[in-house]
């Protein structure tokens, strides 16, 4: 089998689409006003910030007035997580970098944080959330779906105790968004962060769904920006890009994760076969690109080399820890034996993906493990 180009990382980040580049097109020529000005020229910028505010509020069930742009996921976390600076957090051990390193910013700023553990397929449950929850407590933040391994997060049943216990909901949705459903007033969602690179928008742009209601103050102060609560001048041709890139991801979900999970499953049983393997996170409950699998006795640095080498591109895990030399804080977490622990790879598709793209990726995948452990002697 020839040579081929097979990227594989989708958690990563992707491609932003035609449709998408083609909206957001005039936004960098003709339409380049600023949308807080008062002539014809920022006017049309400014209507395109409001359609793209519209598109994403309809796309998750939410409210024109709830959805704040910001520059991606991550800002979209801490700024979630700073309102409860001074209270309590309820939060899992698994969490994606931007909230576990704002929690501990905020710990030292007289926050108290809970780190709820979870078990070996990196579920936490909304009991421990509802046995973690006192008095003290402002916010309980657990994300949809696992950057790492995939895992799918009860959240249903977690916001469902949080509103009971009148604490707030916040739920780092990055990875879910496109591949799964999301209705944040069925689901009881109080706060939910989306990054738009991850969905075929630009790097760079994100937003924070707010419920009304919700005391949320600024996090960067200046201008009258975003009904008052994040100051700067609007990137109007990323933001009409996410307005875009959204509306087609969920209009498309149902279909494209059907076909994707056929894909992913097919991987799943291919590297299973190969010997001293192990799928870290859910089998059922589990994002339907994700594919996160252990190899003793190799080492990840290795075998993504090697597989760059072949035309594959994938991940060790979380493109934001990458350069850590610490071993994955989540892997450890749900419990990977140290054996393993430094063999993982991460393989992550999507709809642009095919069924002979699979073939090669297993071929590939079992002769490089091979060849690594004859060259270790194993």
């Amino acid at each position: 089998m020839e040579k081929k180009n097979i990227y594989a990382d989708y958690a990563a980040t992707s491609p932003v689409s035609e449709k998408v580049l083609r909206v957001m097109l005039p936004y960098f020529t003709e339409n380049f006003g600023n949308p807080s000005g008062v002539h014809r020229v920022s006017r049309t910028a400014a209507k395109a910030v409001a359609e793209a505010r519209r598109k994403i509020a309809s796309a998750i069930g939410a409210d024109f007035s709830e959805i704040y742009f910001t520059s991606g996921g991550t800002e979209a976390d801490n700024w979630a997580l700073s309102l409860a600076k001074g209270k309590k957090i309820v939060t899992a051990n698994v969490e994606h970098k931007a909230v576990l390193t704002c929690c501990k910013a905020l710990e030292k700023a007289g926050t108290v944080v809970t780190y709820l553990p979870v078990n070996r397929d990196g579920f936490v449950t909304a009991k421990q959330v509802e046995a973690a929850i006192d008095s003290e407590t402002a916010l309980v933040s657990v994300m949809y779906a696992n950057n790492e391994i995939g895992t799918v997060m009860p959240i249903e049943e977690i916001a469902e105790i949080c509103r009971k216990k009148g604490v707030l909901f916040h739920t780092d949705a990055v990875q879910a968004i496109g591949n799964l459903p999301v209705d944040v007033k069925r689901q009881k969602i109080d706060m939910l962060s989306c990054s738009g690179h991850k969905i075929g928008a630009p790097k760079g742009i994100g937003f924070l769904y707010v419920c009304k209601g919700t005391p949320i103050e600024s996090l960067i102060k200046g201008g009258n920006q975003e009904f008052g609560l994040r100051a700067g001048t609007e990137n109007v041709p990323a933001i009409v890009g996410l307005g875009e890139a959204l509306k087609l991801a969920c209009e498309n979900q149902k279909n494209n994760s059907e076909y994707v999970r056929e894909l992913r499953d097919k991987l799943i049983d291919g590297l299973l076969k190969i010997t001293d393997v192990r799928l870290n996170g859910s089998c059922e409950n589990r994002l339907c690109g994700n594919v996160n699998v252990s190899f003793s006795g190799v080492e990840s640095e290795a075998v993504l080399l090697m597989l760059d080498a072949e035309g594959i591109c994938a991940s060790g895990g979380s493109a934001c820890t990458t350069g850590d030399d610490e071993p994955s804080h989540v892997l450890t977490a749900i419990g990977v034996d140290k054996e393993y622990l430094n063999g993982t790879i991460r393989f992550t598709l999507s709809s642009m993906n095919t069924t002979d793209e699979i073939d090669y990726i297993i071929e590939k995948t079992s002769e490089i493990i091979k060849r690594l452990r004859k060259i270790r002697g194993i």
